[in-house]
């Protein structure tokens, strides 16, 4: 029997109910967000919170802009953050920014504690379908629709379990942003192809020098 490929079945990228879905983003793609969010000269004097922070592949870029990054995670990676629960727990304290690539199942439930905590806004990197359903309209978007949805026009890689700089996908992922300056209207955007000026070497500690380069050439 031949393997379904189409895009809409590759885009499914499911996970038990139980699963941490560990898929850690490319710095880049947080950096892009940044960027866009005004570099370091916006940001540097807020506080953010990353509170699905898996190896940290996503908090050393928000330490790059932010003057502080709150990093935490419901499960213990071993590179020394605080295990905690974002939304168990009792109500964390406020800061600026809240940014994370929360569990696909969770996402929702994250989104509203990081908008209860957050004085200037949230961002969540999400699968781009993340903004189709019924149920999700009634029950988020109808309710409080994010200001901003940024659709990267690049492939944004996300391998389970792993970061590397090569590799393929057929998912589609975007920043939405709920900006509480902004008005109150939902724009779409597009992140322009940026993965050239973003990424760096150092970003895969694992992989060889140059790797960058030449993925990217």
């Amino acid at each position: 029997m031949n393997q379904n490929r189409s895009a809409a079945v590759m885009q499914q990228r499911v996970e038990p109910h139980h699963s941490l879905d560990d898929f850690p983003t490319p710095p880049w793609a947080t950096r892009a967000l940044c960027q866009w969010l005004g570099g370091v000269e916006a940001l540097s004097h807020l506080l953010c919170r990353e509170p699905a922070a898996n190896r940290g592949y996503m908090v050393a870029p928000l330490r790059e802009y932010f003057a502080d990054v709150d990093a935490s995670d419901v499960h213990d990676y071993g590179v020394g953050f605080p295990v905690r629960d974002f939304i168990g727990m009792e109500i964390p304290g406020r800061v600026d920014w809240t940014i994370t690539n929360p569990p696909f199942r969770l996402a929702e439930q994250f989104i509203a504690r990081a908008l209860d905590t957050s004085e200037r806004g949230v961002g969540v990197i999400v699968r781009s379908a993340f903004t189709e359903g019924v149920g999700r309209y009634q029950r988020l978007f109808s309710l409080c629709p994010p200001t901003d949805i940024l659709q990267f026009t690049e492939r944004v890689v996300m391998h389970k379990g792993r970061l590397s700089p090569t590799g393929s996908t057929a998912t589609a992922y975007s920043w939405l942003v709920w900006d509480k300056s902004a008005a109150h209207t939902c724009r779409f955007g597009w992140i322009a192809p940026c993965r050239k000026e973003l990424e760096r070497d150092s970003d895969y500690p694992n992989e060889p020098a140059g790797m960058i380069e030449r993925v990217l050439s």
